[in-house]
Protein backbone atom coordinates (compact mmCIF):
# COMPACT_ATOMS: atom_id res chain seq x y z
CA UNK A 1 0.00 0.00 0.00
CA UNK A 2 0.89 3.66 -0.96
CA UNK A 3 1.61 5.58 2.15
CA UNK A 4 0.53 8.94 1.88
CA UNK A 5 2.88 11.64 3.83
CA UNK A 6 1.98 14.94 1.79
CA UNK A 7 -0.53 16.77 -0.44
CA UNK A 8 1.46 16.42 -3.01
CA UNK A 9 2.04 12.55 -2.87
CA UNK A 10 -1.95 12.67 -2.35
CA UNK A 11 -2.44 14.54 -5.22
CA UNK A 12 -0.49 12.44 -7.28
CA UNK A 13 -2.34 9.43 -6.49
CA UNK A 14 -5.50 11.63 -7.52
CA UNK A 15 -3.93 12.18 -11.17
CA UNK A 16 -3.04 8.19 -11.29
CA UNK A 17 -6.70 7.39 -9.99
CA UNK A 18 -8.66 10.14 -12.63
CA UNK A 19 -8.40 10.64 -16.23
CA UNK A 20 -9.89 14.46 -15.80
CA UNK A 21 -7.60 16.20 -14.47
CA UNK A 22 -5.70 18.07 -17.64
CA UNK A 23 -2.19 17.57 -19.07
CA UNK A 24 -0.72 21.01 -17.69
CA UNK A 25 -2.20 19.96 -14.40
CA UNK A 26 -0.53 16.25 -14.06
CA UNK A 27 1.49 16.18 -11.40
CA UNK A 28 4.46 14.35 -13.94
CA UNK A 29 3.66 17.64 -15.77
CA UNK A 30 4.70 20.11 -12.53
CA UNK A 31 7.68 17.61 -12.03
CA UNK A 32 8.76 17.88 -15.94
CA UNK A 33 8.91 21.73 -16.01
CA UNK A 34 9.89 22.63 -12.60
CA UNK A 35 12.73 20.24 -11.69
CA UNK A 36 15.24 20.96 -13.96
CA UNK A 37 15.48 24.49 -12.68
CA UNK A 38 15.05 23.41 -8.98
CA UNK A 39 12.06 25.33 -8.41
CA UNK A 40 9.07 24.59 -5.99
CA UNK A 41 5.75 23.15 -6.91
CA UNK A 42 2.78 22.51 -4.42
CA UNK A 43 -1.07 22.36 -4.58
CA UNK A 44 -3.88 23.41 -3.14
CA UNK A 45 -6.44 20.64 -1.84
CA UNK A 46 -10.19 20.73 -1.05
CA UNK A 47 -11.74 17.67 0.57
CA UNK A 48 -14.94 16.57 1.99
CA UNK A 49 -14.75 13.44 4.14
CA UNK A 50 -11.53 12.41 3.22
CA UNK A 51 -12.15 12.77 -0.55
CA UNK A 52 -10.22 15.14 -2.75
CA UNK A 53 -12.90 17.37 -4.61
CA UNK A 54 -10.52 20.33 -5.85
CA UNK A 55 -7.45 20.96 -6.48
CA UNK A 56 -4.80 23.54 -7.47
CA UNK A 57 -1.34 22.88 -8.16
CA UNK A 58 1.01 25.97 -8.18
CA UNK A 59 4.31 26.70 -9.19
CA UNK A 60 6.00 28.92 -6.36
CA UNK A 61 8.72 31.28 -7.12
CA UNK A 62 10.82 33.90 -4.30
CA UNK A 63 11.38 37.25 -5.93
CA UNK A 64 13.29 39.04 -3.54
CA UNK A 65 11.34 38.98 -0.17
CA UNK A 66 8.13 37.84 -1.55
CA UNK A 67 6.28 34.46 -2.46
CA UNK A 68 4.91 34.33 -5.76
CA UNK A 69 2.63 31.76 -8.03
CA UNK A 70 3.22 31.91 -11.74
CA UNK A 71 2.87 29.62 -14.26
CA UNK A 72 5.77 27.32 -14.88
CA UNK A 73 7.56 27.23 -18.12
CA UNK A 74 6.14 26.12 -21.50
CA UNK A 75 2.75 25.43 -19.86
CA UNK A 76 -0.02 27.13 -21.33
CA UNK A 77 -2.70 26.75 -18.35
CA UNK A 78 -3.21 25.33 -14.71
CA UNK A 79 -5.72 26.36 -12.92
CA UNK A 80 -8.57 24.90 -10.69
CA UNK A 81 -9.39 20.95 -11.12
CA UNK A 82 -13.03 20.68 -9.55
CA UNK A 83 -14.85 17.09 -9.21
CA UNK A 84 -18.10 18.01 -9.56
CA UNK A 85 -21.20 15.62 -8.29
CA UNK A 86 -23.63 14.10 -10.61
CA UNK A 87 -26.75 15.82 -11.62
CA UNK A 88 -26.18 19.41 -10.43
CA UNK A 89 -28.08 21.88 -11.08
CA UNK A 90 -26.59 25.11 -12.70
CA UNK A 91 -27.35 26.83 -9.12
CA UNK A 92 -26.31 24.21 -7.17
CA UNK A 93 -22.78 23.97 -9.61
CA UNK A 94 -22.71 27.48 -8.86
CA UNK A 95 -22.39 27.28 -5.16
CA UNK A 96 -20.40 24.39 -5.71
CA UNK A 97 -17.83 26.14 -7.83
CA UNK A 98 -17.90 28.99 -5.30
CA UNK A 99 -17.49 26.56 -2.28
CA UNK A 100 -14.45 24.99 -4.11
CA UNK A 101 -13.02 28.64 -5.36
CA UNK A 102 -13.54 30.40 -1.93
CA UNK A 103 -11.43 27.45 0.51
CA UNK A 104 -8.82 27.76 -2.52
CA UNK A 105 -8.34 31.74 -2.49
CA UNK A 106 -8.49 31.36 1.45
CA UNK A 107 -5.02 29.17 1.26
CA UNK A 108 -3.60 31.17 -0.83
CA UNK A 109 -4.09 33.93 1.47
CA UNK A 110 -3.03 32.16 4.45
CA UNK A 111 0.33 31.13 2.82
CA UNK A 112 1.11 34.27 2.19
CA UNK A 113 1.83 35.02 -1.49
CA UNK A 114 2.67 38.66 -2.03
CA UNK A 115 1.32 38.23 -6.06
CA UNK A 116 -0.62 34.90 -8.09
CA UNK A 117 -0.97 34.77 -11.69
CA UNK A 118 -2.54 31.92 -13.17
CA UNK A 119 -3.77 30.92 -16.94
CA UNK A 120 -7.11 28.73 -16.57
CA UNK A 121 -7.96 26.10 -18.26
CA UNK A 122 -10.85 27.16 -20.79
CA UNK A 123 -13.30 24.70 -19.24
CA UNK A 124 -13.67 27.19 -16.05
CA UNK A 125 -16.05 29.89 -17.39
CA UNK A 126 -17.32 31.14 -13.89
CA UNK A 127 -14.33 33.22 -12.13
CA UNK A 128 -16.68 35.43 -9.77
CA UNK A 129 -15.90 33.87 -6.12
CA UNK A 130 -12.08 35.17 -7.29
CA UNK A 131 -13.69 38.41 -8.40
CA UNK A 132 -16.03 39.17 -5.46
CA UNK A 133 -12.75 38.61 -3.28
CA UNK A 134 -10.35 41.13 -5.01
CA UNK A 135 -8.68 39.48 -7.79
CA UNK A 136 -8.72 40.89 -11.58
CA UNK A 137 -9.00 38.99 -14.60
CA UNK A 138 -8.01 39.34 -18.74
CA UNK A 139 -9.16 37.25 -21.95
CA UNK A 140 -6.98 35.46 -24.08
CA UNK A 141 -8.07 33.44 -26.71
CA UNK A 142 -6.55 29.84 -27.67
CA UNK A 143 -8.00 27.81 -31.30
CA UNK A 144 -8.64 24.39 -30.65
CA UNK A 145 -9.66 22.10 -33.19
CA UNK A 146 -12.48 19.75 -32.38
CA UNK A 147 -12.88 16.06 -32.69
CA UNK A 148 -9.74 15.26 -34.87
CA UNK A 149 -10.24 12.12 -35.20
CA UNK A 150 -12.49 12.87 -38.54
CA UNK A 151 -9.85 14.16 -40.37
CA UNK A 152 -11.71 14.22 -43.86
CA UNK A 153 -13.68 16.89 -42.13
CA UNK A 154 -11.06 18.51 -40.35
CA UNK A 155 -8.96 18.89 -43.72
CA UNK A 156 -12.04 19.99 -45.92
CA UNK A 157 -12.40 22.70 -43.20
CA UNK A 158 -9.06 24.19 -43.49
CA UNK A 159 -8.76 27.44 -45.92
CA UNK A 160 -8.62 26.81 -49.77
CA UNK A 161 -4.96 28.23 -49.96
CA UNK A 162 -3.69 26.60 -47.05
CA UNK A 163 -4.81 22.91 -48.26
CA UNK A 164 -2.57 24.03 -51.10
CA UNK A 165 0.32 24.78 -48.95
CA UNK A 166 0.05 21.44 -47.60
CA UNK A 167 -0.44 19.15 -50.87
CA UNK A 168 2.42 21.20 -52.76
CA UNK A 169 4.71 20.37 -49.85
CA UNK A 170 3.85 16.85 -50.03
CA UNK A 171 5.20 16.94 -53.57
CA UNK A 172 8.48 17.67 -51.98
CA UNK A 173 8.85 17.24 -48.22
CA UNK A 174 8.12 14.25 -46.08
CA UNK A 175 7.44 13.71 -42.45
CA UNK A 176 10.18 12.42 -40.17
CA UNK A 177 8.73 10.74 -36.59
CA UNK A 178 12.69 10.01 -35.60
CA UNK A 179 13.98 13.16 -34.85
CA UNK A 180 16.29 13.57 -31.86
CA UNK A 181 15.80 16.16 -28.58
CA UNK A 182 19.29 16.47 -29.27
CA UNK A 183 18.71 17.63 -33.10
CA UNK A 184 14.90 19.57 -32.16
CA UNK A 185 16.58 21.30 -29.56
CA UNK A 186 20.13 22.45 -31.52
CA UNK A 187 17.11 23.30 -34.89
CA UNK A 188 15.32 25.37 -32.80
CA UNK A 189 18.26 27.74 -31.72
CA UNK A 190 19.59 27.68 -35.13
CA UNK A 191 15.99 29.00 -36.53
CA UNK A 192 15.60 31.49 -34.04
CA UNK A 193 19.04 32.93 -34.17
CA UNK A 194 19.24 33.62 -37.92
CA UNK A 195 16.45 35.61 -37.31
CA UNK A 196 18.35 37.25 -34.50
CA UNK A 197 16.21 36.12 -31.79
CA UNK A 198 17.40 34.03 -28.60
CA UNK A 199 15.61 30.72 -27.73
CA UNK A 200 13.73 30.81 -24.88
CA UNK A 201 13.55 27.79 -23.12
CA UNK A 202 16.80 25.75 -21.58
CA UNK A 203 17.99 22.37 -23.24
CA UNK A 204 17.26 20.69 -19.74
CA UNK A 205 14.29 22.06 -19.35
CA UNK A 206 13.20 20.30 -23.10
CA UNK A 207 15.15 17.02 -22.04
CA UNK A 208 13.06 16.45 -18.93
CA UNK A 209 10.08 17.41 -20.67
CA UNK A 210 10.28 15.15 -23.60
CA UNK A 211 11.90 12.59 -21.43
CA UNK A 212 9.22 12.63 -18.86
CA UNK A 213 6.47 12.90 -22.28
CA UNK A 214 8.23 9.92 -24.33
CA UNK A 215 8.18 7.67 -21.21
CA UNK A 216 4.83 7.71 -20.62
CA UNK A 217 3.67 7.74 -24.89
CA UNK A 218 2.20 11.23 -24.35
CA UNK A 219 4.65 13.27 -26.69
CA UNK A 220 5.95 13.42 -30.09
CA UNK A 221 8.93 15.35 -32.22
CA UNK A 222 7.84 15.74 -35.80
CA UNK A 223 9.95 17.25 -38.33
CA UNK A 224 9.74 17.86 -41.81
CA UNK A 225 12.41 17.44 -44.81
CA UNK A 226 13.59 17.50 -48.22
CA UNK A 227 15.20 14.93 -49.96
CA UNK A 228 18.22 16.29 -49.10
CA UNK A 229 17.43 15.89 -45.65
CA UNK A 230 17.33 19.09 -45.00
CA UNK A 231 15.02 20.31 -41.66
CA UNK A 232 12.37 22.89 -42.54
CA UNK A 233 10.29 22.66 -39.56
CA UNK A 234 9.78 20.81 -36.29
CA UNK A 235 7.11 20.62 -33.68
CA UNK A 236 7.25 19.05 -30.59
CA UNK A 237 3.55 18.05 -29.50
CA UNK A 238 2.25 16.82 -25.95
CA UNK A 239 -1.54 15.07 -25.42
CA UNK A 240 -3.31 13.49 -23.03
CA UNK A 241 -6.76 11.92 -23.46
CA UNK A 242 -9.11 14.83 -24.12
CA UNK A 243 -6.67 17.21 -26.06
CA UNK A 244 -3.41 17.93 -27.61
CA UNK A 245 -1.22 20.36 -27.66
CA UNK A 246 1.19 22.11 -29.82
CA UNK A 247 3.38 22.86 -27.73
CA UNK A 248 6.94 24.16 -29.55
CA UNK A 249 7.03 24.44 -33.22
CA UNK A 250 10.54 25.71 -35.62
CA UNK A 251 10.82 27.08 -39.21
CA UNK A 252 13.93 27.42 -40.44
CA UNK A 253 13.67 30.81 -42.34
CA UNK A 254 14.89 29.81 -45.38
CA UNK A 255 12.23 27.36 -45.91
CA UNK A 256 9.63 29.67 -44.87
CA UNK A 257 7.89 29.68 -48.22
CA UNK A 258 8.11 25.75 -48.70
CA UNK A 259 4.74 24.83 -47.27
CA UNK A 260 6.32 22.75 -44.32
CA UNK A 261 5.06 24.18 -41.29
CA UNK A 262 1.29 23.86 -42.97
CA UNK A 263 2.33 20.22 -44.14
CA UNK A 264 3.73 19.72 -40.25
CA UNK A 265 0.75 20.96 -38.27
CA UNK A 266 -1.35 18.19 -40.81
CA UNK A 267 0.69 15.41 -40.17
CA UNK A 268 0.52 16.48 -36.48
CA UNK A 269 -3.20 15.89 -36.81
CA UNK A 270 -2.96 12.70 -38.78
CA UNK A 271 -0.75 11.56 -36.26
CA UNK A 272 -2.61 12.07 -33.11
CA UNK A 273 -6.15 11.62 -34.77
CA UNK A 274 -6.52 8.16 -33.06
CA UNK A 275 -5.15 9.50 -29.34
CA UNK A 276 -6.93 12.04 -28.45
CA UNK A 277 -9.91 14.20 -29.20
CA UNK A 278 -8.78 17.24 -29.93
CA UNK A 279 -5.94 19.95 -31.42
CA UNK A 280 -5.35 22.86 -29.21
CA UNK A 281 -2.55 25.62 -31.31
CA UNK A 282 -1.80 27.19 -27.55
CA UNK A 283 -3.65 30.06 -29.13
CA UNK A 284 -1.85 33.74 -29.54
CA UNK A 285 -2.83 37.33 -29.14
CA UNK A 286 -0.47 38.10 -32.18
CA UNK A 287 -3.27 39.15 -35.04
CA UNK A 288 -1.34 37.20 -38.49
CA UNK A 289 -1.10 33.86 -35.67
CA UNK A 290 -4.60 33.75 -35.27
CA UNK A 291 -5.48 33.92 -38.39
CA UNK A 292 -3.11 31.30 -39.07
CA UNK A 293 -5.17 29.50 -36.65
CA UNK A 294 -8.26 30.46 -37.78
CA UNK A 295 -7.40 29.15 -41.36
CA UNK A 296 -6.55 25.84 -39.96
CA UNK A 297 -10.36 25.70 -39.11
CA UNK A 298 -9.74 26.12 -35.50
CA UNK A 299 -12.15 27.51 -32.89
CA UNK A 300 -11.40 30.89 -30.97
CA UNK A 301 -11.50 29.61 -27.22
CA UNK A 302 -11.42 32.23 -24.30
CA UNK A 303 -9.84 31.40 -21.01
CA UNK A 304 -9.16 33.60 -18.05
CA UNK A 305 -6.17 35.32 -16.33
CA UNK A 306 -6.55 35.06 -12.90
CA UNK A 307 -4.39 37.78 -10.67
CA UNK A 308 -3.57 39.68 -8.16
CA UNK A 309 -1.05 41.26 -5.68
CA UNK A 310 -0.98 42.49 -2.66
CA UNK A 311 -0.03 46.30 -1.86
CA UNK A 312 3.59 46.01 -0.57
CA UNK A 313 4.29 44.11 -3.86
CA UNK A 314 2.55 46.28 -5.60
CA UNK A 315 4.63 49.38 -4.17
CA UNK A 316 7.63 47.40 -4.25
CA UNK A 317 7.56 46.30 -7.78
CA UNK A 318 5.87 49.41 -9.51
CA UNK A 319 2.52 48.20 -10.08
Amino acid sequence: MVNIVNKKDRYRKLCDERNDIPLFMQAWWMDAVCNPTKKRWDVFLVEYKGEIIGAMPYHLLNKYYFKIILLPPLTQYNGIWIKYPENQSINQRLRFEKMIMTNIIDQIDDSGISFFQQNFYHNITNWQPFYWLGFKQSTRYTYILKNISNTENIFNNIHSFKQKHIKKAQRNLHVDFDMSADEFYKFHSESLSLNKKTIFYSEKLFKNIHTFAIERQQGKIIAIRDNDDNIHSAAFVIWDKESAYYLISAIHPQFKSSGASSLMVWEAILYLADKTKNFDFEGSMIESVAKTFEEFGAEQTPYFIISKSNSFFSIYMNL
